[in-house]
């Protein structure tokens, strides 16, 4: 037996949004039919519960670490990213039970926010059970880094094993950064992982240094090696961005996700489009200011037309696990409208994913999450609302 759904406003994503409008729901949160209020009308429904704001498919989150939750309030703000990974490094050991604990709990807030699937990068196992006994979709990419050439083969040896050993969840060997990952390494990822149906991610351009460090073998990168003891005498500057000189090591096939682009420039954009033809673009704008204090240039990214996503980080450089919050901060920063960021949460995701079929969309025949966001500041004669802060997340399947 169908429940029927109504709000304010429904937006399906893949279709205009409807005033009104009607949603037809199973018991298990299958979508069979998306109806306009004339259409209920004359059909003449019974039961139908409305909401006051809009519905909306459950959200993506592109870019997560789960197994960093514990680290939640206990590194600073605006360190830098070599500061940032000094931090992580230096305070992420702890007992299996508090990493577990703090994990299961980051999991019900991004259930309880509305995140339907997430991509989430792991460097270790600790995160299986979480995410097999969840009621969110994971797919994890399993980081491979080593920037010393001579060490590929073992490193990549290694992440395959983790990656099989997170069967039967679906996890796909990845590189880390630009930075941490050898040509040599790229090349036995590029192996394991450059499949046409697959998907990739990889760290890019999170701070100027990075882009220092691959133009002129400048910037704070070299205190982080010095830091963790690694001799780099080997690796030389070529003059090129960090996107220019690692993006042609990438495979082409796979859909391939590029996250932060906090410095990535319209060159930068221009080359790597030029060089790959399935790429989209992850923002992570709360943890851009909490690492960085910057947001990426997303004016520049939305007139040069690309595919972006949305993520959350970590709560070592986020204060929540909210695609909403992260969509508020845009608005709030660059007044983006909400029909656009909207798709950035959903189908873009999605589709970056794989999962179009799944999630993304209000379409019949669908389970995609059925969320309603309250924007208790806003009547219901207003299309394109703006998220605040008592802007609220309600799920209703």
């Amino acid at each position: 037996m169908s429940s029927y759904l109504s709000a304010s406003w429904i937006y399906p994503v893949s279709s205009a949004p409807l005033k009104n409008g009607v949603i037809a729901v199973s018991a298990d949160g299958t979508i069979s039919a998306i109806l306009t209020a004339e259409q209920a009308h004359s059909q003449q429904l019974t039961g139908i519960t409305h909401y006051e704001g809009v519905i909306v498919p459950g959200f993506i989150n592109t870019h997560c670490h789960l197994e960093l939750s514990h680290l939640a309030g206990k590194i600073p703000e605006h360190t830098g990213l070599s500061g940032f990974v000094q931090h992580v490094m230096q305070q992420r050991e702890a007992d299996a039970g508090s990493i577990t604990g703090a994990m299961v709990t980051a999991d019900a807030e991004m259930y309880d926010n509305g995140i339907v699937a997430i991509g989430d990068i792991s460097n270790q196992l600790i995160s299986r059970e979480v995410k097999k006994n969840s009621r969110i979709y994971y797919h994890t990419f399993v980081e491979a880094m080593g920037f010393n050439p001579i060490r590929a083969t073992e490193i990549i040896d290694k992440a395959k094993a983790i990656r099989d050993s997170f069967a039967p969840l679906k996890a796909t060997v990845v590189p880390h950064a630009p930075y941490s990952v050898s040509e040599g390494l790229f090349a036995e990822i590029s192996h394991e992982s450059g499949a046409a149906e697959e998907s990739m991610t990889i760290h890019n351009q999170e701070t100027a240094d990075e882009n220092a460090f691959f133009e002129t073998k400048t910037g704070h990168f070299l205190k982080l090696y010095e830091y963790l003891d690694l001799d780099i005498s080997f690796f030389t500057a070529i003059g090129k961005t960090s996107l220019q000189t690692y993006l042609p090591l990438m495979p082409a096939l796979p859909r391939t996700l590029l996250v932060h682009n906090t410095f990535t420039s319209e060159a930068d954009i221009r080359f790597a489009l030029s060089t790959h033809q399935h790429l989209f673009w992850c923002l992570c704008p709360n943890a851009n200011l909490y690492i960085e204090n910057r947001l990426p240039d997303v004016m520049l990214m939305m007139n040069q037309e690309l595919t972006i996503t949305l993520g959350t980080d970590s709560l070592a450089s986020n204060h929540q696990l909210s695609i909403l919050a992260e969509m508020y901060t845009l608005q709030h920063h660059l007044d983006i409208p909400f029909e656009i960021l909207l798709r950035w949460a959903t189908l873009n995701g999605a589709t970056f994913l794989g999962l179009e079929k799944l999630f993304g969309t209000l379409q019949p025949g669908r389970k995609p999450g059925i969320i309603l966001i309250e924007f208790l500041n806003h009547g219901e004669e207003d299309k394109n609302p703006r998220i605040d802060n008592n802007t609220r997340i309600k799920r209703l399947f």
